[in-house]
C-alpha cells in the first residue's frame, strides 16, 4: 500500500468515525431541544435561578453546533484523502486548528474562572431547595422531574432530604420524606430513617462525587482527543504536500 496509502485509509477510517460521532451528538442536541422533560426543562422551571445559569437552557443549539461542525470535518476529511483534494484538505486542517485553538482557550477560562462557577453553584442551590419547598409535591411537572432525577442519580433532595421539610409533600403526608430517600424501605420515610441512611446523599453532591472520581478519565480523554487534532492536521498537512508535490 505504502505510506501514502496507508494515510489515506488512515484518514477515511478516523474522519469515517468523526461523522458518525458528529451524527450521535447533532441528534442529541436535536432530542434536548424537542424533549420538555429533559434535564434542562427542569432547569427552567426553577424560580430565582442565577440568570447566567439561563445560558444551560441553549446547550442543545451548542451540542447541535458541535455535532454539525463535526459533520463538516468528517466530510471534508474523507472527500479530501479520496478524491486527493488539496483544497478540502487544506480547509480540514484550518477547521481543526481553529477547533484546537478554542479548546485551549476554554480550558484556561475553565481554570480562570472555576472560583465563579462555585459561587454560581452556590446560587443555584438556594434556589433549587426553594423550589423544593414550595413546589414539589403540588406542582406535577416539578415533582415529576425531581423524582426522575432522584431515581436515576440514586439521590435525595439538591443538598439532602432536609430540603424536602416544609414542602407540600412534606406536609401533605405527615412530615415524610419522598421514598428516594430511604430506598429499600417498606414503611414510612420519617426523618430518622432519612438520616440514618448514610448511602444516600444529596444529587449535588451526587454529580461533584462522580465528576471528582473522573477527573483522571475526563483529563486522560481530553488529552486523547488534543493528541488525535494533531496527528490528524499532522497526517492532512503530509497528504496535502504529497499531492501538491505529485501535482507540480
Amino acid at each position: 500500500m505504502g505510506c501514502f496509502g496507508f494515510l489515506k485509509a488512515m484518514m477515511v477510517v478516523f474522519n469515517g468515525i468523526i461523522f458518525l460521532a458528529g451524527a450521535a451528538i447533532l441528534g442529541v442536541g436535536i432530542w434536548v431541544k424537542v424533549d420538555s422533560g429533559s434535564i434542562l426543562s427542569f432547569l427552567g422551571k426553577i424560580e430565582n435561578a442565577p440568570a447566567e445559569l439561563s445560558q444551560l437552557l441553549n446547550v442543545g443549539y451548542l451540542l447541535i453546533a458541535i455535532g454539525a461542525l463535526l459533520l463538516v470535518i468528517g466530510f471534508l476529511g474523507c472527500c479530501g484523502a479520496v478524491k486527493e483534494s488539496k483544497c478540502m484538505l487544506l480547509l480540514f486542517f484550518v477547521i481543526v486548528l481553529v477547533v484546537f485553538i478554542a479548546e485551549v482557550a476554554g480550558a484556561v477560562v475553565i481554570l480562570v474562572f472555576r472560583p465563579l462557577a462555585d459561587e454560581l453553584f452556590t446560587k443555584f442551590g438556594k434556589a433549587a431547595v426553594k423550589n423544593i419547598r414550595k413546589d414539589y409535591g403540588k406542582d406535577p411537572d416539578v415533582t415529576g422531574l425531581w423524582n426522575t432525577t432522584m431515581n436515576t442519580l440514586h439521590c435525595c433532595g439538591f443538598y439532602n432530604s432536609s430540603d424536602f421539610v416544609d414542602s407540600p409533600y412534606y406536609d401533605s403526608y405527615g412530615k415524610l420524606f419522598p421514598p428516594q430517600c430511604c430506598p429499600g424501605l417498606v414503611g414510612p420515610c420519617n426523618q430518622t430513617v432519612a438520616d440514618s441512611d448514610k448511602s444516600i446523599t444529596g444529587c449535588f453532591p451526587k454529580i461533584k462525587q462522580l465528576i471528582d472520581e473522573n477527573t483522571s478519565v475526563i483529563v486522560g480523554v481530553a488529552l486523547g482527543i488534543a493528541a488525535l487534532e494533531i496527528c490528524a492536521m499532522a497526517v492532512a498537512m503530509i497528504l496535502y504536500c504529497r499531492i501538491k508535490s505529485r501535482g507540480d
